[in-house]
């Protein structure tokens, strides 16, 4: 094996986000997006999903805000939380995953859903200003979405970019419909997972990062 390769770090790291800005079209992107675009980018290693990325609302400012003053992070699973850099994340500011709580498995057979969803249910007494990520499970973006259909607290902000082949594309578009206006950040299409949905929200910690 050739042991020709480049080793250091921050070497790495800034040849591989100048090729990302040299390759991806950032013309249409706001200036306060393209740090957390390109780290979605380097999450996934597809500079072609830049056309597929969504917005609405100040949503990098509305996250620093709710995180600087302490807001909780609801994310739809372990994967979410595991990505999220916690050095970067304000100490006040918990990392909330309810897929594992007993009560889902009950639940889910109550509402007659995915366990996924179950556990955005009881996501209903925090949502108020908090900062919901969800990178795994559609039926979870579109349960957060009919709580607020029902009147539930709004978050701060959502960043959702669940991946897959049913209901993915589906969910994230009814999100990009701004219905409730909350500031959210998304990627249309079957693309998404965990990775690119931390990779937001750790742009974003960067930013606040003293």
């Amino acid at each position: 094996m050739s042991g020709d390769y480049l080793r250091d770090p921050d070497e790495i790291y800034a040849r591989s986000f100048a090729t990302i800005r040299a390759e991806a079209d950032l013309s249409g992107v706001r200036e306060d997006l393209q740090d957390v675009v390109v780290r979605m980018v380097h999450a996934c290693g597809m500079v072609d999903i830049v056309p597929e990325i969504r917005w609405g609302g100040e949503v990098v400012a509305e996250v620093e805000f709710a995180l600087l003053e302490g807001a909780p992070v609801l994310c739809d699973c372990e994967m979410v939380r595991a990505g999220i850099s916690r050095k970067y994340l304000p100490k006040k500011s918990e990392l909330v995953v309810t897929l594992d709580d007993p009560a889902i498995p009950e639940l889910a057979q109550q509402l007659g859903t995915t366990r996924s969803a179950a556990a955005v249910e009881l996501w209903r007494g925090r949502l108020k200003g908090a900062v919901v990520v969800i990178g795994n499970a559609p039926t979870a973006l579109f349960h957060l979405l009919e709580l607020l259909d029902e009147g539930a607290d709004k978050p701060a902000a959502i960043i959702a970019t669940p991946v897959g082949f049913v209901g993915a594309e589906e969910s994230k578009a009814l999100l990009a419909l701004d219905l409730h206006r909350v500031p959210f950040l998304t990627l249309l299409g079957r693309r998404g997972g965990s990775a690119i949905a931390s990779a937001a929200l750790n742009a974003v910690l960067r930013g606040i990062a003293p």
